[in-house]
């Protein structure tokens, strides 16, 4: 009896990494990476800072260039061509630090830019989906508004939301939360979970560990350019295999 498509696509990578290695002249950033995220799947990274988790997530998506090794996304090899590379950035949404919006440029502007000209959508059919995920990320009431008029946490859900409007197949965020007021934390993040309950593949550098908790199937630890520990949720936050694990944790959940 053969195995019906919905099963095994949800069995099939959308993200593998092997054996990626990454310098920045003689920093080595990446040392032999290997990673495979399903279909689904909300991975968090985590460690203390320069371990290589925003290197990782940038590589994804061809925004830093690899010295070996070979990421696939979503069946499109990273190193096949300029093409490969297109369609991958096609279908990774990705949301950094900062919101990167066109100050110039209203709300809905800001969301139907890529769709009208990476897709090929009518503006119509642009501005439909922009107020869609507008909605979605519950700040439709803005889309007439600039940047500049919303606050941090607004701005950050309207990155979002920009990113969803090229329909992904999977998501990055570089650490989103912080450049936030602690205050404005929350709302960015219920965001997020909304996605990962919506059943979107995920992958999260963040030192929230409570989302971490909530959301991830697995949480990765890295350090030294290196993964050293990845585990489901209740396994990594109750029993760390490892010292630097062990360490990191005690410093960043008692801070």
């Amino acid at each position: 009896m053969t195995e019906p498509n919905s099963a095994r696509n949800a069995t099939a990578p959308m993200i593998e990494m092997r054996h990626v290695e990454k310098f920045y002249g003689p920093f080595h950033a990446l040392k032999d990476v290997n990673l495979t995220v399903a279909k689904g799947e909300k991975i968090v990274l985590c460690g203390p800072s320069g371990s290589g988790k925003s290197t990782l997530i940038r590589c994804i998506n061809h925004l830093e260039s690899i010295k070996s090794g070979e990421i696939t996304v979503a069946g499109h090899r990273l190193s096949d061509s300029q093409k490969a590379v297109d369609a991958v950035r096609r279908e990774v949404g990705m949301v950094f630090q900062q919101f990167n919006l066109f100050p110039h440029k209203t709300v809905l502007e800001n969301c139907i830019l890529a769709p009208m000209r990476v897709r090929g959508l009518s503006r119509a059919e642009a501005e439909a989906t922009g107020r869609k995920y507008l909605e979605r990320v519950r700040i439709g009431d803005q889309a007439a508004k600039y940047p500049a008029q919303l606050s941090g946490g607004q701005q950050q859900r309207v990155a979002i939301a920009r990113a969803l409007c090229m329909e992904p197949m999977a998501m990055l965020f570089d650490e989103p939360t912080s450049a936030l007021d602690p205050e404005m934390v929350k709302e960015v993040l219920d965001t997020m979970v909304l996605l990962a309950r919506d059943g979107m593949t995920m992958i999260c550098v963040t030192h929230e560990m409570g989302f971490a908790r909530q959301v991830a199937d697995r949480v990765i630890f890295m350090a030294d350019g290196a993964i050293v520990e990845e585990n489901d949720p209740e396994s990594f936050f109750r029993a760390p295999a490892h010292a630097r694990t062990r360490a990191f944790l005690g410093e960043i959940l008692h801070h």
